[in-house]
């Protein structure tokens, strides 16, 4: 395809078969377990708070989370092409600066999210959407450089493969982490109002000083000193999105992935007090659980270089589906259920590892067809499939929780038991099954034409070398 030489772009190294270190491989994987450590708080335990501490009901919070994830959405392109179209970018690059600054002002602004003030239910409302979706615009600022960081390291498709494992393995460690050890802080505290904020202020923390790491121990080599020629406005941003073919397939398969995992991740706490009868159980089951999905990104990689990423992310799906249905058919037994749930997230963890190195070589496509290389806007498009995913799961869960008759803190019926295990295990299963569909059979942008892409875009930017 022919395309005019790209301007005021520069390739530091050789993209294409320069290896990048180990160190940087952990410091790249250091910002997702940094982002982590305030991401998943909420997924895992903001509706529990907002239903159990806060006492708003939970169609309510559905509410919450379907508004303010809806709006985050809708802020991501804007947020993404502001980075895009930054001027005079500095020494330390396009996109490392976000992720000190803003994630100090994240970390705030998570604590703000577990405070219940002393109000009546419907201040608690306002409170709760006014501090989700300020957290939201916050998140965007910190979540969209780093994901467009990954596409300025390297070009190199294994490296990628690489890159995206260990930001996955990122990922999984702070939610294990999040996820076991937070509740047995937490109800040390006699009053869980105190108990949220105070461990979720320590959590930011060690997310903040991750994102240092990342910071300080990564490099961009990709890096674009103009602005794109086309203003900037809803037109180009809109055209970006529907111009890039591969782009849209991957936003279609994310909205079915990450709901099905995030419902997964918040319902995991109501299946271990209700249907288990002990919420404490909830960090042993995930520390195999979690634990367990560190093999499927140990073979990330290997995976990837023999069968290439669409067919990696189709088998990670299909073990997924048959384990999730499995568990749901299966008896309400924690050794069976642990058992299954952990094969299921070894699957789910390829595919969410794989999508990063995807995204990486959908910013490559839309540079090598518009002759414009716009990794903010194109990421913060994805993350908007993945926020609209997000507010759609939160969504489901509070009004899932309300249509199988939830109440909180009593001895839950036989039905709604059944409602929550079909909740954590069948939702995920069908949802998984129509994404492996997706990539399946609309993703045309295999590994050796990403290849084809990144020889041509060196030999664009070489008189500029």
């Amino acid at each position: 395809m022919g395309v005019a030489t790209l301007k005021g772009v520069k390739a530091e190294e050789n993209v294409i078969d320069g290896k990048i270190s180990l160190k940087e491989k952990i410091s790249y994987g250091m910002g997702d377990f940094g982002n982590g450590f305030m991401f998943d708080l909420g997924q895992l335990y903001l509706l529990k708070f907002f239903t159990d501490v806060a006492g708003i009901p939970a169609i309510a919070a559905a509410g919450i989370f379907l508004v303010s994830k809806l709006f985050a959405a809708i802020c991501d392109p804007i947020v993404g092409s502001s980075i895009d179209y930054r001027k005079n970018i500095g020494k330390n690059g396009k996109f490392r600066p976000y992720l000190i600054y803003g994630s100090i002002i994240l970390a705030i602004l998570t604590v703000f999210t577990f405070i219940s003030p002393n109000l009546s239910v419907t201040g608690k409302l306002i409170y709760a959407y006014a501090s989700y979706m300020i957290w939201g615009i916050g998140y965007s600022f910190v979540n969209i450089p780093y994901g467009s960081l990954g596409a300025s390291i390297t070009q190199n498709t294994i490296e990628r493969a690489s890159l995206s494992s260990f930001r996955q393995a990122g990922s999984l460690g702070a939610l294990f982490v999040t996820s076991v050890i937070v509740m047995p802080l937490i109800v040390h505290f006699a009053n869980p109002s105190v108990g949220f904020p105070v461990v979720m202020g320590i959590m930011s923390v060690i997310g903040v000083l991750a994102f240092i790491v990342c910071f300080r121990g990564t490099k961009e080599r990709i890096i674009s000193q103009a602005a794109p020629s086309e203003k900037l406005s809803v037109g180009s941003v809109v055209k970006t999105f529907v111009s890039n073919k591969p782009l849209l397939v991957l936003v279609l398969m994310t909205v079915f992935t990450i709901s099905a995992y995030n419902i997964k991740s918040a319902m995991l706490i109501y299946f271990a007090q209700y249907n288990l009868g002990n919420v404490e159980l909830m960090a042993y089951m995930n520390f195999i659980i979690i634990g367990s999905s560190f093999i499927g990104v140990l073979f990330l990689p290997k995976l990837v270089k023999r069968f290439g990423k669409r067919k990696t992310a189709m088998i990670g799906l299909g073990i997924s589906v048959v384990a999730d249905t499995i568990n749901f058919i299966a008896p309400s037994n924690v050794y069976l259920f642990t058992i299954l749930a952990s094969i299921a997230f070894i699957g789910i963890s390829i595919p969410n590892g794989v999508t990063w190195a995807f995204v990486s070589d959908i910013i490559d496509y839309g540079e090598w067809t518009s002759g414009e290389r716009k990794e903010g806007t194109t990421y913060s498009l994805f993350n908007f499939s993945r926020k609209l995913a997000q507010s759609l799961s939160g969504f489901l869960s509070g009004v899932g929780l309300a249509v199988i008759g939830y109440v909180p803190n009593v001895v839950q019926t036989v039905g709604t038991q059944i409602g929550i295990k079909a909740l954590l295990c069948l939702y995920p299963a069908i949802a998984l099954a129509i994404a492996m569909l997706i990539i399946g059979l609309m993703y045309k942008l295999t590994d050796k034409k990403h290849e084809q892409i990144v020889e041509e875009l060196q030999l664009r930017h070489q008189p500029l070398e």
